[in-house]
């Protein structure tokens, strides 16, 4: 089970990020936080795996929650939930000790699938990632709504489709070569299908 904690001040935000992350059986919510401050508390006092947090907030922001949190040793690794896609701001996050970095608007499988790396101490921090998680889709939006796919899920497709395997998807995309697969996984699970035949089939198929 990984432990996560989410401070942010917006509310709707957290609740619905608690709601999101909720729905996958490993992931249990310890605290929904409206400040720097009221997370370090509760950091001294429970053991926490993984901390969201939102870097514009009262009383100590996500930049002051990142140095209190290394440098008093607490054992948390932390993702920050950002609306920026500044280099300079991602870099500062990074320096600061930050362990993940998620642009609001990208896909919720970004967000699990990174908390998962994270924990596992397997996520690659790279801010080419972080813009590629908020560029809008290249591809046609009824085939993604149809099967519900992430935006990351029909760009391994893609790549698949043009004969790249795992190693080289994972390298292209600065992801691990354990993440290509679970989303391999869950793109064979939404299309109902058992091969990587029957994949590129489906790509050609629907024109990517």
């Amino acid at each position: 089970m990984i432990r996560i904690a989410i401070a942010d001040d917006h509310t709707l935000f957290a609740k619905g990020i608690e709601g999101l992350l909720e729905e996958e059986e490993d992931f249990e919510i310890l605290g929904l936080f409206k400040n720097g401050l009221e997370l370090i508390d509760f950091l001294e006092r429970n053991s926490v795996d993984v901390v969201l947090t939102d870097l514009n907030m009262p009383e100590m922001d996500g930049f002051e929650v990142l140095k209190k949190i290394k440098e008093s040793g607490l054992s948390a690794k932390v993702i920050v939930l950002s609306m920026y896609d500044e280099e300079k701001i991602f870099k500062e996050c990074v320096d600061r000790g930050a362990d993940g970095f998620i642009l609001k608007d990208a896909d919720p499988d970004e967000l699990v699938f990174t908390i998962r790396e994270v924990h596992e101490g397997r996520h690659l921090i790279n801010f080419d990632r972080i813009i590629e998680q908020a560029r809008p889709n290249a591809f046609f939006d009824s085939f993604r709504e149809k099967f519900k796919l992430s935006r990351r899920e029909v760009q391994i497709i893609k790549l698949i489709k043009e004969g790249k395997t795992s190693r080289e998807i994972a390298s292209e995309l600065v992801l691990s070569i354990g993440t290509i697969e679970s989303h391999r996984k869950n793109i064979f699970n939404k299309l109902g299908i058992n091969s990587r035949v029957e994949l590129v089939n489906k790509a050609y198929e629907m024109n990517l």
